[in-house]
């Protein structure tokens, strides 16, 4: 295998890898969002079976509050996840275009490495 090859290889190696790592974080993402949502949806309900919807009133659901409190720090993590995702999409584009380059660059040096033709033997031609 040559060098070029090589190179290419963990072009592409590193191109999965970035692309898993970016398609695992917007499921991440997905899926805190559906847990918020979720947890909203509790509140309201808790709420209404309450009739307290102040966050301060001292008879407010303890479960509601809970669920406040995580969806809150659900939120927080979606935000993170977030950044981490525009970060491992920038990662994702670079090394999408380290491999184009690679690529290009075996593609080129496979065409100057064509094998020669070869010229046929005078001695044959003669007889």
């Amino acid at each position: 295998m040559k060098p070029r090859e090589n190179l290419v290889r963990l072009k592409q190696f590193q191109v999965t890898e970035k692309r898993r790592q970016v398609s695992q974080l917007e499921m991440m993402i997905a899926e805190f969002e559906r847990m918020a949502t979720e947890l909203d949806q509790q509140i309201a309900n808790e709420e209404k079976r309450s009739g307290i919807t102040d966050v301060d009133h001292f008879a407010y659901p303890t479960f509601a509050k809970a669920a406040r409190t995580r969806r809150d720090n659900l939120a927080v993590s979606v935000r993170d996840l977030k950044s981490q995702l525009e970060g491992a999409a920038a990662a994702l584009a670079e090394a999408d275009a380290e491999l184009q380059k690679a690529e290009r660059l075996e593609e080129r040096d496979g065409k100057t490495r064509e094998p020669a033709r070869e010229i046929p033997d005078r001695r044959m031609m003669i007889g």
